[in-house]
């Protein structure tokens, strides 16, 4: 199959999918409870995005049936909502960005475990998944040239400043010598940010894809900037006791082996577009015009990345704290060595 450039036409856009209700979900059974053909049940936590397309696709061609394992997955508006379902048990593994209020509940004595990393972005301005987007309008004024000119703008981000949108933004201005503080992060959804653009109330935006290559098509902007190659805001994260049970391990190699089915370097197969599609509820002609992230083979966690991230969000006082908390206290690398 042939991949999409950034700039390929799209005709469709990404379809909203439901987030299960929270107070409905019982506790999660921790990889103790049995299923109906006797394998362990997992309870995941995940927002529907082909961003976790390692899960997607270790279930679907059976990687976690072949472990003994079912999984019972929980869609989720945020990760910052499955933080408080890890540390109650109602979740024993949650695939989500990480967030400002994530460091402030391990700070708060929430405790939990960063075990894996997913979606890395390839840095590559033609194909990123998330881009720095401009207005059309100010670009061709003249007005903005490169990323140093956004300094004072407003510019979107799904979550604000703390979400991981946030930090994948501060990477990118980065580059030009700003932080966070230099402009206005406004927090507007994803869908959101095009109207906005249109209509002047932001100047600058952070869209994922399909949404980036769907403004661009449409001349409202253009990307000056993507994350740099090898940066990430996303991971996998286990719950205290499930990440103490013998089922984690099963459940970590598994997963990666989801990984290990994609490709490295954009263009996926019909088996894993059509996986992906059924999903998160997007068009199969919408995913395969998107670009998407790499992955590790072994879904290593990148605790470089977290300290980036707390570094980030202390200088933009997105934390609640002002010592820094030790990365290796809550991030764990033995699931992604024995995968």
């Amino acid at each position: 199959m042939t991949a999409l450039s950034r700039r390929s036409l799209l005709t469709a856009t990404a379809a909203g999918t439901a987030a299960a209700a929270l107070a409905a979900c019982g506790p999660a059974v921790t990889g103790k409870g049995k299923g109906a053909d006797g394998s362990s049940t997992i309870r995941v936590g995940h927002l529907p995005s082909s961003l976790f397309a390692p899960l997607y696709v270790a279930d679907a061609t059976k990687k976690f049936a072949d472990a003994g394992l079912t999984l019972e997955l929980v869609p989720l508006k945020s990760g910052q909502d499955g933080v408080p379902m890890l540390a109650n048990n109602q979740l024993d593994v949650m695939c989500a960005g990480f967030s400002a209020g994530m460091f402030n509940a391990l700070h708060s004595g929430v405790k939990f475990t960063v075990a894996g990393s997913m979606g890395i972005s390839p840095g590559d301005i033609e194909n990123s998944p998330t881009a720095l987007e401009v207005s059309q309008k100010l670009l061709d004024s003249g007005e903005v040239k490169d990323v140093k000119d956004l300094k004072g703008r407003k510019i979107g981000v799904a979550g604000g400043p703390g979400a991981t949108g946030g930090y994948l933004l501060a990477a990118m201005l980065k580059e030009a010598g700003l932080t966070l503080n230099d402009v206005e992060a406004v927090n507007l959804a994803t869908p959101d940010q095009q109207p906005a653009l249109e209509n002047g109330s932001i100047d600058a935006a952070t869209p994922s894809a399909p949404f980036s290559s769907a403004m661009e098509e449409a001349g409202i902007a253009s990307p000056i900037a993507v994350p740099a190659k090898g940066v990430t805001g996303t991971g996998v994260m286990f719950s205290e006791d499930f990440a103490a049970g013998d089922t984690a391990q099963k459940f970590f190699t598994a997963l990666t082996e989801g990984a290990q089915q994609l490709s490295a370097d954009g263009p996926q197969t019909d088996e894993v577009y059509q996986i992906l599609a059924d999903a998160t509820g997007q068009k199969i002609e919408v995913l395969e015009a998107s670009p998407m992230y790499t992955y590790l083979p072994n879904l290593a966690p990148q605790p470089e990345q977290l300290e980036a991230m707390q570094a980030v969000w202390m200088e933009a006082k997105q934390v609640s704290y002002s010592e820094p908390l030790k990365v290796a206290d809550f991030v764990d690398e033995k699931f992604s060595a024995s995968a």
